[in-house]
């Protein structure tokens, strides 16, 4: 019986109108696999590993399509996606119900949790990417390699603290080993050496009168007097006349007389011209004026801090060394001279610092640091003696020459050391500079010379750069600042 309207019978029996449906192409179900995470290891890379002929580790491959099982801790569901850390249980829920369904996995929406992992190898709580719906297949994926929890070794690293490996959790370890007293030591000096804000002195600062005395001079007198000790021996031989030769000894006594005087009383002598220098005032002083200025010390940006008894916040520190040499003991130096006391080891470093000037009460900026030229007179102390009897009294001093690499032998040593630290009274010699409004104090571009002192005996000599005068701050009390 024909019928107006087309109709079609179903596979179980039953007639319904209209025409049967055509069957659709099923589209291919394409699937991805996600980038590896390869650590900076080229064979754990995938493709890339095997374009340049290197062995791909296979433990760590991709793999893609649905799973049967529950998700286990390395498997992969619900599409192409891997993992390394333990599923959350609803999710882990969720995705079975899903792919018990048999959705096509063409229409899943990824959800994907991508970071470090924490030492027990779950995945840290930072979720990116939408949340899955319904009706759709989830994927999941945990980029990343469990690191190892590394031992600490005790290993010292340079750079900041926050340098260096990464621990469990993927942050910055917050220590590099531990430090004991004498690493902190040794990277404290080195600093110190190495800082372009502190200027390393040596023994050359330190006035000398055989070094301050005119070469030309001193080479012209000793001709002169060899030439005399001739004449006169050719005349006390030709003519047996000792007048000349007499004349030659006696001037030559009474120079070497003067030369013993300024090399014993040099010091002392300098050290009384700056106590006579006047002060001069910082508020009526001109732009290049070279003055002396006396006044508190106030650190700068950089303070020291004094070798052996650890002084803090000082703008100028000497540690000296001496060693006592007798008939068959060693030397020192290669000048050390026979039952001398002789300097063996120096440190003395000086930074910028501010003087406040008790004539007017400005506050100026001392320009001693980054390699100026200083000659500083600050008067040391004895810290330490030490000789065969009392040498294992001191672990302070077995541990100072340790950290130096100075031996520890029979020897007779001195120790000194001076400071000048922040409250101390010093006096400053050097040139007025004025610019933008800030007042400093920098070193001369010429010597400065003292004159004779006629009076004493004293030959003429030349302060070089800035010069420090501080007596011993040990003894005198610094004024809080």
């Amino acid at each position: 019986m024909g019928s107006r309207f087309p109709s079609h019978q179903l596979s179980n029996g039953l007639y319904v109108s209209g025409r049967p449906e055509q069957p659709k192409e099923r589209p291919p179900t394409m699937s991805s696999t996600a980038m590896p995470y390869t650590g900076g290891d080229i064979k754990k890379s995938g493709e890339l590993g095997k374009m340049f002929d290197i062995p791909v580790d296979g433990s760590r491959s991709r793999k893609s399509g649905p799973i049967n099982n529950a998700p286990s801790r390395t498997g992969s569901f619900g599409g192409a996606a891997s993992h390394s850390g333990q599923l959350m249980p609803n999710a882990a829920n969720r995705v079975g119900s899903v792919s018990s369904a048999g959705v096509p996995g063409s229409a899943s929406i990824k959800k994907t949790n991508s970071g470090p992992l924490n030492r027990h190898g779950d995945p840290v709580k930072k979720s990116s990417g939408p949340q899955a719906g319904v009706s759709a297949s989830v994927s999941r994926q945990n980029s990343g390699p469990l690191p190892p929890v590394l031992p600490t070794t005790g290993l010292i690293t340079s750079g900041p603290i926050s340098s260096g490996p990464l621990n469990s959790s993927g942050a910055p370890r917050k220590a590099s080993g531990p430090l004991d007293s004498t690493g902190s030591v040794k990277l404290h000096s080195t600093s110190m050496v190495h800082n372009q804000a502190v200027t390393n002195l040596s023994q050359e600062e330190e006035y000398s009168f055989h070094r301050s005395f005119p070469k030309p001079i001193l080479w012209s007198m000793i001709l002169l007097f060899v030439m005399g000790f001739i004449a006169g021996g050719f005349i006390l031989g030709a003519v047996h006349n000792p007048i000349l030769l007499i004349v030659v000894v006696v001037l030559f006594a009474i120079v070497a007389t003067v030369f013993i005087w300024n090399t014993c009383w040099g010091r002392r002598a300098i050290t009384g011209f700056i106590a006579r220098y006047p002060d001069a005032e910082l508020r009526t002083a001109r732009d290049g004026q070279f003055v002396k200025v006396s006044g508190v010390v106030t650190c700068g940006n950089f303070p020291l801090e004094s070798s052996f008894q650890r002084v803090p916040r000082c703008v100028y520190t000497s540690t000296s060394l001496y060693e006592y040499r007798g008939w068959d003991s060693k030397a020192a130096n290669p000048t050390h001279r026979r039952f001398t006391w002789g300097l063996r080891s120096l440190e003395r470093h000086v930074v910028d610092f501010y003087i406040s000037d008790f004539q007017s009460g400005l506050r100026a900026l001392v320009k001693t640091g980054y390699g100026a030229r200083v000659t500083p007179y600050v008067d040391e102390s004895v810290v330490i003696d030490v000789n065969q009897s009392n040498r294992d009294m001191s672990p302070e001093f077995i541990r100072w020459l340790g950290e130096r690499n100075l031996s520890t032998d029979d020897r007779i040593m001195r120790l000194k050391e001076g400071y000048i630290k922040e409250g101390s009274t010093v006096s400053v010699m050097g040139v007025v500079q004025r610019n933008d409004n800030v007042l400093m104090i920098v070193p001369p571009p010429d010597p400065i010379p003292t004159g004779c002192q006629w009076a004493k005996c004293i030959l003429p000599a030349s302060l070089e750069g800035i010069v420090l005068r501080c007596e011993d701050t040990s003894k005198i009390d610094v004024i809080p600042v």
